[in-house]
């Protein structure tokens, strides 16, 4: 990230960045720059890797809801559209229904998405929010179900759906 400030506040700015030690090693900047020169293939490939499993998520009869703003029942979508030409591999579901038992049973046996909130690497990731109201104050959740995060990286999505597929088996085993 960086940091700007105007002409009155440079002073405390400087100050504070370096009392913090916010500076970037040599190190990071070349990993950085390494990184941009392959952005656009990579998120290309993670936006058609999501929208594969996302689809394929859409159809299963455990699934309330997927949250993908490229998909047109998306409350946000309008705003996608209007805004981006490419989505990434960010997006939710929503189970219709699960108890704690199930839920950590879906979750315990993964092989391909790992437990995170790092959603700007390369790998899958997956995170759980079992009350999602609870967490919300300006609006209604419409949902009952657990409330299911991935960020899907740039494995083949055809062994991420295999992975889903053994965890919903698994979520039906545990009741």
């Amino acid at each position: 990230g960086t940091a700007s400030a105007t002409e009155q506040y440079w002073p405390q700015l400087r100050e504070h960045s370096y009392l913090m030690g916010y500076c970037a090693s040599a190190d990071d900047v070349y990993a950085a720059s390494r990184g941009l020169r392959t952005l656009g293939v990579r998120l290309k490939q993670h936006e058609q890797n999501a929208l594969q499993v996302a689809q394929w998520l859409a159809q299963r009869p455990e699934v309330a809801t997927v949250r993908h703003p490229a998909f047109a029942d998306h409350p946000g979508h309008q705003q996608f559209k209007r805004d981006f030409s490419g989505s990434n591999g960010l997006f939710s579901f929503v189970l219709s229904q699960g108890s704690l038992k199930q839920v950590e049973a879906f979750i315990e046996g993964m092989q391909h998405f790992k437990m995170g909130f790092s959603w700007g690497g390369y790998e899958s990731l997956i995170t759980v929010t079992l009350n999602v109201q609870a967490l919300r104050q300006a609006s209604h959740w419409p949902y009952s179900g657990p409330l299911i995060r991935l960020h899907i990286g740039l494995e083949d999505p055809e062994d991420l759906i295999d992975d889903l597929q053994a965890a919903f088996q698994r979520f039906h085993a545990a009741i």
